[in-house]
């Protein structure tokens, strides 16, 4: 996916339109290197502030302006990876990645209204899937970079050493052991049709405050995480086990008399949204498989959705 331009050789150098369509490229990449939309964001500004401190002459002198903004941009979230890794120590509770809505479907409900909002320039495919960034997760920064730049963008493993600093082989290596926690920890994905249909039966169920069904809708061995940050209320721990999970969802409700249970799109699959007093209170993503949820991430932190309540 690496775009090439010309060399210069006295020509004019790249135009601004040129170099801003790289934009959404820039966010594609680095929300899926760090998890979240706002850092994502911090680090293709600070890609572009380093493009435009250069003179002309140095921008001029750049074969493939793209190729540049990518190679920055991947050294900034590898930079930003291990500061991360750290800040997550103290972070309080669960830390879940920041979850996405669909352009296309925005938080009234008015299909293709999505308008020029950030998350409309992140593609939505398996690779932003929240079980798969949460595997992501568990990987070193250099493991993370080195599968992403390649397995998902198809840079060659001779461009992402010079991004993460390391020989080919030594990638090739990195990237082959982000496969193997990608193959162990990732559990077969049901269509989006059924997945669909289950949370359908499980927002009803929580509605009806059917402890029953939503017990029977849970995999008996079921997690559920929650995401408050420190700033809203949420388990610091996973909640196991689906008498469990289903007693604590019918707590939350309780405790949020009004509560809102919205079907919306999260990181490209069926999800469900929360909404009190017209905010955005929960954004919850789901694992499904033989018709069961399996897992629950549900993000409390108001900062992780701020997205959703543009």
């Amino acid at each position: 996916m690496t775009i090439r331009s010309e060399p210069g050789h006295g020509r004019p150098g790249p135009s601004l339109s040129a170099i801003t369509s790289e934009r959404r490229q820039l966010i594609n990449l680095a929300y899926r290197l760090l998890g979240s939309l706002a850092e994502a964001e911090d680090a293709v500004q600070e890609t572009y502030a380093r493009w435009y401190a250069m003179s002309r002459q140095q921008q001029e002198a750049i074969e493939s302006p793209g190729a540049w903004l990518t190679k920055v941009a991947s050294r900034i979230c590898l930079d930003m990876l291990g500061s991360a890794r750290a800040r997550r120590e103290s972070y309080v509770g669960e830390w879940i990645p920041e979850p996405l809505p669909d352009g296309t479907e925005w938080m009234n409900g008015r299909p293709g209204d999505g308008g020029g909002d950030p998350a409309d320039r992140v593609a939505l495919d398996e690779s932003v899937d929240m079980a798969f960034l949460v595997v992501l997760e568990s990987m070193t920064p250099a493991e993370r970079v080195a599968f992403i730049l390649h397995d998902v963008f198809r840079y060659p493993f001779t461009e992402v050493a010079a991004i993460v600093g390391r020989m080919p082989a030594a990638c090739w290596q990195l990237a082959s052991s982000a496969r193997r926690r990608i193959r162990a920890a990732r559990a077969p994905v049901a269509p989006t049709v059924q997945q669909a249909r289950v949370i359908r039966d499980f927002k009803q169920a929580w509605e009806a405050k059917d402890i029953a069904a939503l017990v029977g809708l849970l995999n008996p061995g079921a997690t559920m995480t929650a995401d408050g940050g420190g700033r809203a209320g949420a388990a610091l721990r996973p909640v196991a086990g689906a008498e469990r999970i289903a007693r604590y969802i019918l707590e939350i409700g309780d405790r949020a008399p009004g509560l809102k249970l919205l079907e919306r799109s999260v990181n490209g699959r069926p999800g469900l949204v929360a909404q009190h007093g017209g905010s955005t209170v929960t954004v919850a993503a789901f694992g499904v498989a033989n018709d069961l949820i399996t897992h629950i991430w549900a993000v409390r932190n108001p900062e992780k959705l701020r997205t959703w309540n543009e």
